[in-house]
């Protein structure tokens, strides 16, 4: 090779991924334990006992990495191949339904109230959040009432685009303003007296 021929380039070391969910759960825990502000890139590599570098490598920032920690969690409920299939939208939503344990309920709040931290600090990742939180959730509802409705189990003019938004709507609104954990009471409720109401389906007394 001549001095005037390039240099071949050199392929980067590839990242292994193989950690992440050990490391995003790591994430979640810290910010349940110390909130938004507390909490540090640092902490979570010490929880998961991985290098600082590697979390660093992959998530440039304490935010960045909460809103993965978040979505990934989202993400693996709201698969669109694994959404319930019960043949009745009813069904299918109260399959959506996941009881929680009490603990389950308090880390919640706790994870919320970080992420309603992390917002009013950085109002610029209010979408970011928005994109990565709520959204799955309005589309996974979006997507069964889209199944009732050719199924004809709802009017074709239904707003499903509004009806949607409605249980994710309430849940921020229980968890952020009121403090109150989700209970499966209170989602089944919603469900039988606003939401179905809504698309056109009368309340069940089952």
């Amino acid at each position: 090779m001549t001095s005037s021929e390039p240099a071949p380039a050199r392929l980067g070391r590839k990242r292994d991924h193989s950690r992440d969910p050990e490391i995003l759960t790591a994430a979640l825990d810290v910010l349940a334990e110390t909130g938004y502000d507390g909490m540090t890139i640092d902490m979570v590599a010490t929880r998961a006992k991985a290098g600082k570098a590697t979390l660093y490598r992959r998530w440039p920032s304490k935010a960045d990495l909460v809103i993965d920690a978040v979505a990934c969690l989202k993400r693996n409920d709201l698969d669109p191949e694994r959404l319930p299939d019960t043949g009745t939208l009813r069904g299918d939503l109260v399959a959506m339904i996941k009881p929680p344990t009490l603990d389950d309920g308090e880390r919640k709040l706790r994870i919320m109230a970080g992420i309603a931290s992390m917002i009013s600090r950085s109002p610029e990742l209010g979408e970011a959040a928005r994109l990565a939180i709520v959204e799955p959730r309005v589309a996974a509802n979006r997507l069964l009432m889209q199944r009732a409705r050719d199924r004809g189990e709802i009017p074709a003019d239904a707003d499903i685009d509004l009806a949607a938004t409605i249980g994710p709507a309430m849940f921020a609104y229980r968890v952020l303003l009121l403090r109150q954990p989700t209970t499966r009471e209170s989602m089944l409720e919603l469900l039988d007296r606003v939401i179905l109401p809504a698309l056109g389906i009368r309340p069940t007394s089952s």
